[in-house]
């Protein structure tokens, strides 16, 4: 039998026990408003009783008390992989729509002011001098229309090649940050190993470590392995992004400029010990941004930006072949022929886009067969504005086809956000800290406190009687 010292043992280690539990209680209350703090749990384990050093012994009949065998860390990982999926789902379409969106706005449709309004008045300045063939006023708003449709298109194609800058410099720095955020988890995996082997807890840590992972997937669709050892592997494309404490850093290289992009060069994503090999990323908003990169395809499917500038390009072009095709038929007051009314520069078709006529008088207007003062091939010109294939049809179906897109994105993007905050709830409902619950834990761990303490008074005074108060 255990003797009665033992019982002071036994009501110690509850003392012990229940202050650990009101300490773990207390870091609940203290981080309640802690952004990524997950909630911990005290574990009770009882401790047996002693063996007696004998054959056949047997443990005395009452334990030893109770221990911390350790504070558990209230996470789900099922709920959490959840959310890193939701979270690289809908980071990688709020990158496709911000760039649709800031396209379409770009683009100022519908408005007199935006490239349909510029071409609708560029037609009505022809139909004018047509009507007018003699009157030089109306062939110099010609000129003044059709340098307002070069610099609108002019205009439209650097907006399109500033957004690729931009969007290429914010890739750049977002895999500057998927780095960093690497090497930070690397770091946190060789302190974690170095807490849970010397049998301390690391749990504050592994909050900071899961914070770091679920913006990783945000950023590059990251998903983990958890090792036995409490290390983490962060897997990217299907290769390790961070295996314990190495980390595999990324590049962007391939395309710089827009003009590289316009013409088939795509922007890469690789490994820097691998460059060349491409990263296959399946969400977050690196890869979002690399669609948005993307050169253009025979489909209409390639890059947003390149696609655009494609459908630019084909108005510009729709323009120039179709108006150069007609007013090189006619002839000028003056008997001369027509020569071209635009030309292209440097650069894409829409960068390029220049007027080659400087002078009124150079606009022709009359077939020759009719004579000077006819204005009918200028007519004709002007009627280019119904024509199924001219500059204005190309356009419309430009902005049709970027605002459905616009919109499907955002009602996609839409939908996944919702289910992302709903994932995002059910996790902090799971792990943070309900200050009611941990109240109610303080109360049981006191009243555990206060029974231990009862214990210890007791057999005080039943030691005290034994030694003082029993006759010798």
């Amino acid at each position: 039998m255990s003797s009665t010292f033992s019982g002071i043992s036994t009501a110690l280690s509850s003392l012990i026990a229940q202050r650990q539990g009101l300490d773990v209680s207390a870091q609940n209350l203290a981080n309640a408003n802690t952004v990524g703090y997950t909630r911990q749990r005290a574990t009770f384990s009882s401790i047996g009783g002693s063996q007696v050093p004998a054959m056949f012994s047997t443990s005395s009949l009452a334990g030893n008390g109770v221990q911390v065998s350790g504070v558990d860390r209230l996470a789900d990982a099922f709920i959490d992989a959840r959310l890193r999926t939701a979270t690289a789902d809908a980071s990688y379409l709020t990158a496709r729509t911000s760039a649709y969106s800031t396209l379409e706005t770009s683009l100022g449709e519908p408005a007199t002011t935006a490239l349909s309004g510029q071409l609708n008045s560029f037609w009505a300045a022809w139909q004018d001098a047509a009507n007018y063939p003699d009157a030089s006023a109306n062939r110099t708003v010609v000129l003044t229309a059709a340098q307002d449709v070069v610099d609108k298109i002019n205009t439209l194609a650097d907006g399109i090649a500033t957004q690729w800058s931009d969007t290429m410099s914010s890739a750049s720095a977002q895999v500057d940050q998927v780095n960093s955020t690497a090497a930070s988890i690397a770091d946190l995996n060789h302190r974690i190993l170095a807490l849970t082997a010397s049998g301390s807890s690391a749990n504050e840590l592994e909050d900071q470590r899961d914070q770091l992972v679920t913006s990783l997937s945000g950023l590059v669709g990251a998903s983990t392995n958890t090792r036995a050892d409490g290390q983490v592997d962060v897997m990217v494309g299907g290769n390790a992004l961070v295996s314990g404490s190495s980390v595999s850093t990324l590049e962007l290289g391939g395309a710089t400029t827009f003009d590289q992009v316009a013409s088939g060069t795509a922007v890469t994503l690789s490994w820097s010990d691998h460059p060349g090999v491409p990263v296959a990323l399946t969400g977050g908003t690196v890869a979002g941004q690399l669609t948005v990169l993307a050169p253009a395809d025979a489909n209409g499917t390639g890059g947003i930006l390149a696609e655009a500038g494609a459908q630019l390009d084909a108005v510009a072009q729709a323009l120039a072949t179709s108006v150069n095709a007609l007013h090189t038929t006619a002839q000028t007051t003056a008997g001369v022929a027509g020569g071209a009314v635009f030309t292209f520069g440097t650069g894409t078709p829409s960068q390029g886009l220049t007027l080659a006529i400087t002078d009124e008088d150079d606009i022709a207007l009359a077939d020759p067969a009719l004579g000077t003062n006819d204005g009918s091939i200028g007519a004709a010109i002007a009627n280019l504005a119904t024509s199924d294939t001219g500059a204005d049809a190309v356009w419309s179906d430009a902005v049709v086809t970027i605002g459905s897109k616009t919109s499907a994105a955002t009602s996609r993007s839409t939908v996944a956000e919702a289910s992302r905050s709903t994932i995002e709830a059910e996790q902090v409902s799971n792990a943070s800290v309900d200050t009611d619950e941990e109240t109610i834990n303080m109360l049981a761990y006191q009243r555990g406190y206060q029974a231990a303490a009862r214990v210890m008074t007791t057999i005080d005074e039943v030691l005290d009687t034994l030694i003082n108060r029993m006759a010798v």
